[in-house]
C-alpha cells in the first residue's frame, strides 16, 4: 500500500472557500512576517501591534494612511481591470510618473493662459492622457509583436524615472529652488484643496473612490466588462465569440494608465507641488497596488479596503523603521511576502491537493 499525493484542478468550489483561503493566506503572510521579525531579535506580536496602532491608532496616523490610500486605490482599481483579462500591467509606476510630468507641464506652463478656476480640471485630463499613452505601447508590442508585457511595462518604468530625472536636472530644473533638481513650484491655483490639518486632498479622493465605484459596474454590468472576462476566462472563446482582443486591451489599458497618470498627479498638485526625484513623487505606489489588486480578489470595489489596508501597511512600516530601527527597505519585504502568500492561496483556490491511497 502506498500513499500519493496528488494536486489537480478543482471543477467547483464552496461560496465560502474564497474568503477562508483569503484568511488563511493572509495568516501566512504575517506568518512569515513574524519570522522575520523574530531573525532581527524583534517581538513579532508588538511590532505587527506598532504597524497598525500606528497606521490606525491616531488621528494622525489615519490621516497618513487616507493619504497613501488615494493612489493605492486609483491604480489597484485599474489594475484589476487587466490583470482580468490576464494582461499583466506592470508599468504602474511609469505611468503615475508621466501623469505627473504632463500634468507638471500644464500647472507650470499653461497656468497663466486658462482661467486659474479651469486649470486643476486641465492637469486631470493630462495626467490621465499622460499615463494611458505611457500605456498603449505595450498593448502594440504584445497584439502586433508578441512581446510579453510583464517585461515591456516593467521597462518602461525605467525609462520614466529616467525622463523625469533628464527633466528636473536639465530644461525644467527650477530657478527657484537653489540649484535642487526641482521644477519651480506650482502657482497656487494649480495645487489642490486639503482637508484641514491632514495631507489628504480631497479631489483626488473623490476622484478615487467614484473611479473604483463606475469600474465596478463597468465590469459586472456592461457588455464591455462580460467580454473583458470572457477574455481572461477563456481566450479561445471569447475569439471564437468574435471578441476583438486589441479593442478590449486598448480600452482597459487606457483606463488603467490614465487612472496611474491621475494618482500622479494627486501625489504632484496635492503633496510636492512641484516635481522632484521619482523616488519621491511615488513612494512605489504603483507596485504596491499590484498587491493592492489581488487581495482585492480583481474587484474594483474592494480595492478601496485593500487600498486602505497597504496603505495602513505603509505607514506602519515608516513607523517601525524609526522606534525599532528596522532598513528602510522593510516595507518593501513585508509586500513581497503578503504578495507570494495571496497568489499561493489564488493557487489553491482552483487547485486541490488530494491523498491517493494506492492498494
Amino acid at each position: 500500500m502506498g500513499i500519493r499525493i496528488k494536486v489537480e484542478p478543482r471543477i467547483s468550489h464552496p461560496p465560502i472557500l474564497p474568503l477562508t483561503i483569503l484568511v488563511i493566506s493572509l495568516s501566512m503572510g504575517f506568518l512569515g512576517i513574524g519570522v522575520l521579525f523574530a531573525f532581527y531579535g524583534i517581538n513579532p506580536f508588538a511590532a505587527i501591534w506598532k504597524i497598525f496602532s500606528g497606521s490606525f491608532g491616531s488621528l494622525y496616523g489615519l490621516s497618513e494612511t487616507m493619504t497613501k490610500a488615494i493612489p493605492l486605490i486609483l491604480i489597484g482599481a485599474g489594475l484589476t481591470l487587466v490583470f482580468r483579462a490576464k494582461f499583466w500591467n506592470i508599468g504602474a509606476e511609469g505611468q503615475l510618473l508621466l501623469g505627473a510630468i504632463f500634468s507638471g507641464y500644464v500647472g507650470l506652463n499653461l497656468g497663466s493662459l486658462i482661467p486659474s478656476f479651469f486649470t486643476v480640471p486641465v492637469m486631470f485630463m493630462a495626467g490621465f492622457i499622460g499615463g494611458a499613452l505611457w500605456a498603449l505601447p505595450t498593448v502594440i508590442l504584445r497584439t502586433k509583436f508578441n512581446v510579453n508585457e510583464v517585461i515591456s511595462t516593467l521597462m518602461l518604468n525605467y525609462i520614466a524615472a529616467e525622463i523625469l530625472n533628464f527633466l528636473i536636472t536639465g530644461p525644467w530644473k527650477g530657478k527657484t529652488q537653489m540649484g535642487f533638481p526641482y521644477t519651480d513650484d506650482l502657482p497656487h491655483h494649480a495645487t489642490l484643496t486639503l482637508i484641514p490639518g491632514t495631507r489628504i486632498h480631497i479631489v483626488t479622493l473623490v476622484v478615487a473612490l467614484l473611479s473604483a465605484l463606475i469600474l465596478y459596474v463597468l465590469v459586472y454590468y456592461t457588455k464591455f466588462g462580460y467580454e473583458l472576462r470572457v477574455t481572461g476566462d477563456n481566450p479561445h472563446a471569447a475569439r471564437y465569440a468574435g471578441i476583438n482582443f486589441m479593442k478590449i486591451t486598448m480600452t482597459m489599458m487606457t483606463i488603467s494608465g490614465g487612472l496611474a497618470g491621475v494618482a500622479g498627479v494627486g501625489e504632484l498638485a496635492g503633496i510636492h507641488h512641484h516635481l522632484s526625484y521619482p523616488s519621491s513623487i511615488s513612494s512605489g505606489y504603483g507596485y504596491t497596488a499590484i498587491i493592492v489588486a489581488w487581495l482585492a480578489k480583481l474587484n474594483p470595489l474592494m480595492a478601496i479596503f485593500s487600498g486602505i489596508f497597504f496603505a495602513g501597511i505603509l505607514v506602519g512600516g515608516d513607523a517601525i523603521q524609526i522606534s525599532l530601527g528596522l532598513p528602510s527597505a522593510t516595507v518593501q519585504i513585508f509586500n513581497g511576502i503578503l504578495l507570494f502568500s495571496l497568489i499561493m492561496g489564488d493557487y489553491f483556490l482552483t487547485h486541490r491537493v488530494r491523498v491517493v491511497v494506492q492498494a
